[in-house]
């Protein structure tokens, strides 16, 4: 006899400010299920899962709760106020007997249950409220975000504790390698309705294709049909009115449908201006070491970068990442050694903390205001790349609305401040590029168009990300730090650092006895019993196919470009690049498909 839903959701649908959200939106959530939970920036995902959490009221519709189901819910800004240490309210409402449980997860979390919860940061407020719900272990987690603010190790950690669990839960996660590890269902909030496919996020984007591609051509077909139709009406129907009533009936129908269907929310107009070209040799780093009191941040340490180079920079929170991108940028000096910038150097920041922008100013006076964007004499005129815009056009390129010109910038999403950031960036001219954790809070698609965008960019870009997707798609060198003063750099992304390394240091992986305490493991000791492949071998297995694929990709895109007959004499530099890159991606598909072979040839024992 199959079991009731733990969850069930009907005919649900909810108004905010005159807009819908919702509109007679249906979902169900099964024991084990594993739900990645997309859609675009503002496409409703937070409101939804705070409808099935049951804290938004839908205006229409049922919330159905199977009895004695509990719902945990991972707050994105959690009430803290009234506890003494995030540790007090993370074990608010448990047994004392329990608080093990609370302990291990935080070791995992890297969160200090002593700290104030007056001095902690967003991040770690964030940290505590998922260390309560993970402690507390519900029959369905809720989870918003959850690697926002957590570094590599702690998502690794999570990532690990999520596959092991046998609770149901839908995630919300702009992390593509954590989705796909964990989820085996797709539930695709868009235009307020709710689809689901019973595969995991690894598979959205071709049924998400799919599903554009048969919308257009229903689009298409109805628009052909209106088109044969209004040409019958104005041509025959003085002859035939009264026998054709009903067909002109049809055909207001037919123009009501169309004009009711919901055009698909366009992305970003993301476009980069490498400008004028900086000198063949970025930044020289020679021996640069620096230490603040007793703690040490970095290790006499050289680094060349040159024209054209993604450099990223991996490591725990508070190793020090953004210190040594200020230390190679000339913005606080070495203790030791020397940093020499190449010439016309032309730089843009996008920054963690989202500085640059001042909470109090509305989005136009942030583009029209700033000296280096704003058009002398004209109030509503911004600079893109040289070229004067109107602003509201612009802020519409990056999908902004008309009523959002005039909102202070505290108003706007986490996703909206990125957005709005990378708009005052990408209207400069700019050959370095800087990118302190750009990935935090934009919507996949904004992501992959950031991805091409970059992918195309002719300048150097220096990047801190904790998106392990990211990093394999973007750099071409990877410094690790350990928090030990200690850097390497590895050529490649993230997963080629992993290939060379050997091991994922300090995993925590939490014991399961009750009142045990979590280990910290390398990742070589950490295979269960009777498995040949280790954490990171595991994890690699699982990557390398879509890794494989997205190569091939690449190097169908590159051979459609050069059979352009004109491209080797008209445009002879491009026509080397693209023949170099192809030459790459073939030899890195190669060594991919070999490691895959490899690897799942030891796992089949």
């Amino acid at each position: 006899m199959a079991r009731a839903p733990l969850l069930q959701l009907s005919d649900i649908s909810l108004t905010f400010g005159g807009d819908p959200v919702f509109s007679d939106l249906g979902l169900v959530v099964q024991e084990g299920d594993r739900i990645a939970l997309v859609g675009r920036n503002g496409s409703g995902k937070s409101t939804l899962m705070k409808v099935m959490a049951g804290l938004v009221e839908a205006d229409s519709g049922s919330r159905v709760l199977s009895p004695g189901t509990s719902v945990g819910y991972m707050e994105q800004e959690p009430d803290i106020s009234g506890f003494a240490t995030l540790g007090d309210y993370a074990i608010s409402g448990m047994d004392a007997s329990e608080s093990w449980r609370v302990e291990a997860v935080a070791e995992g979390l890297k969160l200090r249950l002593d700290a104030s919860p007056d001095a902690a940061s967003g991040g770690e407020r964030r940290r505590a409220a998922l260390a309560k719900l993970l402690a507390e272990a519900p029959e369905l987690m809720l989870l918003d975000e959850p690697t926002n603010h957590l570094d590599i190790e702690a998502i690794a950690w999570l990532e690990a504790e999520l596959k092991s669990t046998r609770t149901a839960y839908v995630l919300i996660s702009h992390d593509r390698a954590f989705l796909r590890a964990l989820t085996r269902a797709t539930l695709w909030i868009d235009r307020g309705m709710s689809r689901r496919a019973e595969q995991g996020f690894e598979h959205f984007e071709v049924w998400r294709d799919k599903v554009w591609e048969e919308e257009d051509q229903q689009r298409h077909k109805l628009d052909r049909k209106i088109k044969a139709e209004a040409r019958w009406a104005v041509e025959g129907i003085s002859a035939r009115r009264k026998r054709n009533q009903g067909r002109v009936r049809a055909l207001g129908e037919l123009r009501a449908e169309r004009s009711a269907q919901i055009r698909r929310a366009g992305t970003a107009a993301l476009e980069l201006d490498a400008g004028q070209s900086s000198g063949k040799k970025v930044i020289e780093a020679t021996g640069i070491a620096k230490a603040f009191g007793d703690r040490v941040i970095l290790k006499p340490f050289d680094l060349r970068v040159l024209r054209g180079d993604r450099v990223a920079f991996v490591g725990p929170n508070g190793v020090g990442k953004t210190t040594v991108l200020k230390m190679l940028l000339g913005e606080i000096e070495p203790d030791e050694g020397t940093v020499k910038l190449g010439t016309n150097l032309e730089v843009a920041v996008f920054d963690q903390a989202r500085a640059k922008l001042d909470p109090e100013a509305t989005l136009w006076d942030s583009l029209t205001l700033d000296p280096l964007l704003g058009v002398s004499g004209a109030s509503d005129q911004v600079m893109v790349r040289g070229t004067p815009k109107h602003v509201a056009g612009y802020l519409k390129d990056f999908l902004f609305d008309d009523k959002q010109f005039k909102a202070p910038v505290k108003s706007l999403s986490g996703g909206e401040k990125a957005r709005l950031l990378l708009a005052r960036i990408m209207a400069l001219p700019s050959n370095l590029l800087v990118l302190d954790e750009p990935t935090n809070d934009l919507d996949i698609e904004t992501l992959d168009l950031l991805q091409d965008v970059l992918g195309d960019y002719d300048g150097t870009v220096l990047l801190v990300s904790h998106d392990r997707d990211f990093l394999d798609r973007i750099a071409t060198q990877t410094i690790a730090m350990d928090g030990g003063g200690r850097a390497q750099a590895y050529p490649g992304g993230w997963s080629d650092m992993i290939d060379q390394r050997g091991v994922i240091e300090n995993v925590t992986v939490k014991t399961k006895a009750k009142g045990g305490t979590a280990k910290v493991l390398d990742a070589t000791d950490a295979k269960p019993a009777g498995d040949v492949l280790s954490f990171t071998e595991r994890h690699r297995l699982e990557a390398l196919p879509e890794e494989i694929a997205r190569l091939e990709a690449e190097i169908s895109k590159l051979e459609q470009l050069l059979m352009d007959p004109d491209l080797f004499t008209q445009e002879p530099v491009k026509f080397q690049k693209a023949t170099d890159a192809l030459l790459a991606r073939h030899a890195k598909k190669d060594a991919a498909e070999e490691e895959w072979l490899s690897l799942e040839e030891r796992a089949a024992g």
